[in-house]
């Protein structure tokens, strides 16, 4: 049994991506006749972050465009704690297949609206950051077994594809980890030098997962988010 895994391990950088670059936080790309995704009840959602595909090495991936993960900064980051998880209300999948490079910072600008958590902003990304991509592989871990530390850390970081890792637990079961089997984004805690550039409640970590034949499909409406922390 092959217990390992491709993926593009991500590494954040101190820069500042233009709107349309692989990066977290900040200004996210929005089409001319598209605007800011929002929730149920009209606040706006935040950008987490936005790859640019054709950075991503892996089988079933998407060769171009951006793909993008947004997220209400209130205190959940928009995840549904003890509903669907699925649920795309308070966090927003998007893929645009390709850019149009005519958008301008400015016209994106303009489409933003405050909304009821601004004052109080607990998005897990605190400032805006570049990244740099890596392909790699990662082995399968048995976290209930006693492991040295250098291995249970083999599964941190940020990543797309691989194994995830959990602060907790996986929220998926038997059945569902059948089904998302693809970690379509890890997103961990992570400094820049001394400065906090994510974090997840007490130090944790957020990801989504997908269905391998959706993403194949560019079908992102049904994904699974989670985050936990210690």
């Amino acid at each position: 049994m092959n217990n390992t895994k491709p993926c593009m391990k991500i590494t954040l950088t101190d820069t500042k991506p233009s709107i349309f670059e692989s990066k977290i936080g900040g200004l996210g790309y929005i089409p001319h006749d598209k605007d800011f995704p929002t929730d149920s009840k009209g606040n706006q959602l935040r950008l987490l972050a936005q790859i640019e595909c054709d950075k991503i090495q892996l089988d079933g991936f998407m060769k171009t465009g951006l793909l993008q993960f947004w997220v209400l900064n209130d205190d959940v980051a928009g995840m549904e704690w003890e509903d669907d998880q699925t649920k795309q209300d308070g966090f927003s999948v998007i893929y645009y297949p390709e850019v149009d490079k005519t958008v301008t910072k400015e016209e994106i600008e303009s489409k933003f609206m405050k909304n009821e958590f601004d004052d109080d902003d607990m998005l897990p990304v605190l400032r805006e950051c570049g990244m740099n991509f890596e392909k790699s592989e990662n082995r399968f871990i048995d976290y209930y077994q006693e492991l040295p530390e250098e291995v249970y850390d083999e599964n941190t970081g940020h990543k797309v594809g691989g194994y995830p890792y959990f602060t907790q637990s996986d929220p998926r079961d038997e059945k569902m980890l059948e089904y998302y089997d693809f970690l379509l984004f890890q997103l961990d805690t992570d400094s820049i030098g001394n400065e906090d550039v994510v974090m997840w409640g007490d130090a944790g970590v957020g990801n989504f997962f997908i269905n391998s034949e959706k993403l194949k499909n560019h079908d992102f409406s049904d994904v699974l988010y989670n985050w936990d922390c210690f």
